[in-house]
């Protein structure tokens, strides 16, 4: 079965409901995935979010980079504001540098949603930049698409969205909840056909040639002996 998670920074909840949306998505793809929801931790200082206009933080596990390599699909939701993202998700992207040296996410697939104050406030940038550190990981990239522009809406061809206007006070329209339901089945879909090809072409390895999967795992082990010496070194 595969494994897909939701990894999120929100301060007013916006990106919460978002994400709620697609693991519906996610979920309409029936017996081939298991998804969960994590929040990136915050680092505001206490006294900051009191003064906040109604901060909230969902009730949902923080995340760690271990979840990351537990993952074969990764969806990532950003509040965007005039092309920047929060620091504490560019600081959680950052502590995961320790997996690249060991490609503890090469192969697997990647996905990003946003909110943001208005439109085209920068989300792109976002998008450009969430994808090179994707390609850095030889993480695969999945995208939304295009779609209608009979409706004002969030969400651009890399990924759906909502706008919260600049007071926030804006909730998640029907047709933006129906864009993130879509993207989350859509991206589950490519990963389950993924990890059931995987799995049936190892199977028929082991099946042929149980030699080549010997030679192959001891190949690992020795590369992964090597990349532990070379840290200690």
């Amino acid at each position: 079965m595969a494994k897909i998670i939701i990894i999120i920074y929100t301060t007013y909840t916006h990106v919460y409901q978002l994400a709620l949306e697609i693991k519906k998505g996610v979920e309409r793809v029936n017996h081939g995935s298991n998804v969960e929801i994590f929040q990136i931790p915050e680092s505001f200082q206490d006294q900051v979010p009191d003064q906040m206009h109604e901060y909230s933080k969902p009730d949902i596990p923080f995340v760690t980079t271990e979840k990351l390599a537990e993952a074969d699909g990764i969806l990532f939701g950003i509040p965007a504001r005039s092309g920047q993202f929060p620091a504490q998700f560019k600081e959680f992207l950052d502590s995961s540098s320790q997996l690249l040296g060991k490609e503890s996410l090469n192969n697997k697939f990647g996905g990003i949603f946003f909110s943001m104050d208005m439109q085209q406030n920068g989300q792109e940038m976002i998008a450009f930049t969430v994808i090179n550190w994707l390609s850095h990981h030889g993480i695969n990239f999945i995208p939304l698409g295009s779609g209608s522009h009979e409706e004002l809406i969030g969400g651009i061809p890399w990924g759906a969205g909502t706008i919260t206007n600049n007071d926030t006070l804006r909730t998640i329209s029907e047709k933006e909840k129906d864009i993130a339901q879509f993207q989350g089945k859509k991206f589950a879909e490519i990963v389950i056909a993924y990890v059931k090809g995987r799995t049936t072409m190892t199977a028929k390895i082991v099946t042929e040639n149980p030699t080549q999967v010997l030679n192959e795992n001891l190949g690992k082990r020795c590369r992964k002996f090597l990349v532990g010496r070379k840290e200690q070194d």
